[in-house]
């Protein structure tokens, strides 16, 4: 394991997070608390693992992302941002009329989109034809999705689990961003599914638990891939809800978040210094 790379990716995903408050910043308001759990294992996947071109999105053997969970698009458009799939102005658009990042992912307005996503439960489902199509042409591309906890509410997501394991998807690695709150209140109370890494294993997936939120167990994840061969791979990410916003954490009224000007200047203050110190330290370590 490379700490230094590792400091990298935190880094990083701080900036993302910073992408994201910009967004709120523009619009006021946003789904902020998944955009922020998630952040770590999205940009861990675009800046560590997955074999892309920003210059070239539809090139053909690119390795394929997911947003099941498509209200939480603010984590993929800030990610895509950094990457340099379109200028960093565009964020500033966001919940505009005509905006490239609307509110769901929208593959025919923003490059790097895979599929529109966003009727919670689909994405799964996508992301195995994907793979399933990618093996039949003889590709080694592989195909990664992220779903939130409460969309495993909805049927096709089983479904989806049952045909990947059948056909001993092993090019398929999904993430269950398991930050226990939904817009409802508590997952365990809306509708439980836990314990989540039994069920998709007692569909044929390869299942592990890990801290989503930790930029080292991703990483060291991420290079375990597959699980096992001739399975999917499923990745239970135990996150916080708003990771990153130290008065929003774990709070469910920030899964959707329309801030006044003083709680987004804190939130801005609390990234900004976070990014300052990381870029501090790698700074004196490369000394």
């Amino acid at each position: 394991m490379n700490e230094r790379t590792v400091k990298e990716l935190r880094l990083i995903a701080e900036k993302c997070r910073r992408n994201v408050l910009r967004m709120v910043e523009a619009s006021h308001h946003g789904h902020l608390g998944g955009a922020f759990s998630a952040m770590d294992i999205v940009t861990a996947l675009y800046f560590y693992k997955m074999n892309v071109r920003p210059e070239d999105p539809k090139w053909e053997d690119r390795d394929r992302f997911l947003l099941s969970a498509g209200h939480k698009s603010m984590v993929q458009y800030a990610v895509l941002a950094e990457k340099g799939y379109f200028d960093k102005s565009v964020l500033d658009t966001y919940g505009g009329f005509k905006t490239q990042i609307p509110g769901h992912p929208d593959m025919f307005k923003l490059p790097g989109i895979e599929a529109n996503t966003g009727a919670l439960g689909h994405g799964l489902s996508i992301a195995m034809g994907m793979a399933l199509g990618l093996r039949s042409q003889k590709k080694d591309a592989k195909v990664y999705a992220v779903m939130g906890d409460g969309e495993l509410a909805e049927g096709s997501n089983w479904e989806a689990a049952a045909a990947a394991a059948h056909y001993r998807l092993d090019n398929l690695t999904a993430f269950v961003d398991f930050n226990g709150l939904q817009i409802s209140g508590k997952v365990q109370d809306v509708m439980n599914f836990t314990p989540i890494a039994q069920h998709f294993a007692a569909f044929g997936w390869a299942v592990r638990d890990i801290d989503g939120n930790n930029m080292e167990e991703i990483v060291e994840t991420l290079d375990s891939l597959p699980l096992e061969k001739g399975k999917p791979s499923l990745i239970v990410a135990h996150t916080i809800k708003a990771k990153g916003l130290s008065f929003g954490e774990n709070i469910a009224s920030f899964h959707y978040w329309e801030p006044n000007d003083e709680d987004l200047r804190k939130g801005i203050d609390e990234v900004e210094a976070r990014i300052s110190a990381l870029e501090k330290e790698l700074e004196e370590a490369g000394k």
